[in-house]
């Protein structure tokens, strides 16, 4: 059932289920990750800035980055890193990043936020709405249209995106232009056929419930209700959401709850770009980029994000 070129990867992908599987593993490959903390992109404009939390959180490290000698106000993107709420950080994300601001110009900000393991729900989610109130509040500074904002992310990130657009809508607090939750881990019920019993590299089963049951655990311990901006997929009212451009693969935990997500937005006339790729696993555009399958998934990626770029973030900005 695995795209023959995503095969060789298989075994060897393996070892990255293996560990985030186990909290030992998660707290290695944290530590591993932490070695690229203020890694730059060259060619562009890099910094790192501290913000408050509007929450009683500790100041969020964020990673602003944006085209060398831009001297013009352009379309901002809050980029959520992937990384199963568990682990990751910005710079774990630069090519992506990077391919966003080549494709068209784009000033990025992406939030640090905290992880699961030792800061439970709503502190990712509080970090990363917390980022773009801020981002809104100093547009001005930063260089960036006031509203507008582009909301993109990978697996966990494209659930943090998919809920930080829910609040904004809910809200009203700042205008989204158009959302990107990529493979979006949006489903904590984990009740769909995808999401059971799946063996496959990266992301699996068993690692999907270590991660939602981390993600959730102060929820749990004191057997509260799941909000829907902790698990985007228990809401119901897609009206006024904004555009959406998401992809997922045929062999992961994330599709059919994805398929769901795609099936809602369609039914409240969401213009809606979206692929399934057969036969290919969790994050495969990642982790094997150069499979004539990942390739297609990659420029799907971009060229719908500059078809909706064009469409929807560049017209009638307030500055």
């Amino acid at each position: 059932m695995v795209d023959p070129e995503l095969k060789s990867t298989f075994n060897s992908l393996k070892v990255i289920s293996f560990l985030l599987s186990r909290k030992w593993g998660i707290k290695l490959m944290n530590i591993a990750s932490s070695l690229a903390k203020g890694k730059k992109i060259k060619g562009l404009f890099n910094e790192e800035r501290y913000i408050p939390s509007k929450n009683g959180g500790p100041d969020i490290r964020i990673r602003i980055f944006r085209p060398l000698n831009s001297t013009e106000t352009l379309p901002a993107l809050l980029y959520c890193h992937g990384g199963g709420y568990v682990i990751g950080n910005p710079e774990g994300s630069l090519k992506i990043i990077e391919k966003f601001i080549e494709t068209r110009p784009c000033v990025v900000i992406a939030p640090d936020y905290r992880k699961a393991l030792e800061c439970p729900y709503p502190a990712a989610f509080n970090d990363c709405y917390d980022t773009l109130l801020w981002a809104h509040e100093n547009a001005e500074s930063i260089g960036i249209h006031k509203d507008h904002f582009i909301i993109a992310g990978h697996s966990a990130g494209g659930g943090l995106a998919a809920a930080v657009t829910l609040k904004a809508v809910d809200t009203q607090d700042v205008a989204i232009a158009f959302q990107m939750p990529i493979y979006p881990m949006i489903d904590d019920r984990q009740n769909s056929e995808s999401a059971k019993n799946i063996e496959v590299p990266v992301w699996n089963s068993k690692t999907n419930e270590l991660a939602w049951n981390l993600y959730l655990k102060d929820l749990k311990g004191f057997g509260e209700e799941i909000p829907n901006y902790a698990a985007p997929a228990r809401n119901a009212n897609y009206e006024n959401f904004p555009p959406t451009i998401t992809f997922v693969g045929e062999l992961e935990p994330f599709r059919d709850e994805t398929l769901r997500y795609v099936e809602d937005l369609k039914k409240a006339n969401i213009p809606v770009e979206f692929e399934m790729y057969k036969g290919c696993f969790h994050g495969f555009d990642i982790v094997a980029p150069k499979a004539t399958i990942a390739k297609d998934a990659i420029d799907f990626t971009y060229a719908s994000f500059a078809k909706f770029y064009d469409l929807y973030a560049i017209k009638n900005q307030v500055k």
